[in-house]
């Protein structure tokens, strides 16, 4: 059995049904994504009105709001889709945070080279060289491999909810009869009522 099947579930998150876990996970995206970007607006409006803030250049600034509305409606069109169990608009949510924990495991490797060789002028620098080096490197590696773990995990939910969605919306359900070893293939509930609707009704009953 392939892994992403085997540790399937239904549920995530304190027992929650994956489809409420991915909703909520949008929305805590959303609303950060959300912050940022205001952030990002209240930087670039001061910086119009002639303030002295030298947060970063106009080119980057303006691609950061671009990146966090583009984010924002990620996020808005996962939320829909979940809530009406619908998997195309999950995907693109799926695939930001593919990228998201593909980003962090390249900050952890680039920090685990940088904290050897520390700049004079970083903050506090004396006293995390005091630290053993041996024993600070243990904590970054810890710090890190937890939000990796729960990074990893928040993606294992998405994923599950998307299995999920795409497991209701199966065609035939596969029903095994054990008395001659054959498979039978029944239509979905909704085709049958349909068809059983669409039959005409049994005659009247007349008593004799």
């Amino acid at each position: 059995v392939a892994p992403w099947i085997r540790f399937y579930s239904n549920s995530c998150c304190l027992c929650r049904h994956v489809s409420a876990g991915t909703i909520q996970l949008g929305v805590w995206y959303l609303i950060i994504n959300v912050v940022v970007l205001l952030i990002l607006l209240s930087a670039r409006l001061i910086r119009i009105m002639g303030g002295d803030f030298e947060f970063m250049d106009d080119a980057n600034m303006c691609i950061a709001i671009a990146m966090y509305l583009l984010m924002i409606l990620i996020c808005t069109v996962a939320n829909y889709e979940a809530y009406r169990q619908h998997t195309i608009g999950i995907i693109p949510f799926f695939c930001y945070q593919i990228f998201d924990f593909s980003l962090n495991i390249l900050v952890a490797i680039t920090v685990l080279e940088y904290i050897g060789q520390l700049p004079p002028n970083f903050p506090c620098r004396d006293d995390v060289m005091s630290v053993n080096p041996t024993c600070l490197v243990l904590i970054i590696i810890l710090f890190i491999s937890i939000i990796l773990t729960i990074k990893g995990y928040l993606i294992s939910c998405v994923w599950n909810c998307c299995r999920h969605i795409n497991g209701r919306s199966s065609s035939y359900v596969l029903v095994y009869v054990t008395s001659n070893d054959t498979t039978v293939l029944l239509p979905p509930y909704d085709d049958a009522t349909v068809n059983g609707a669409a039959k005409e009704p049994p005659p009247p009953y007349v008593s004799a």
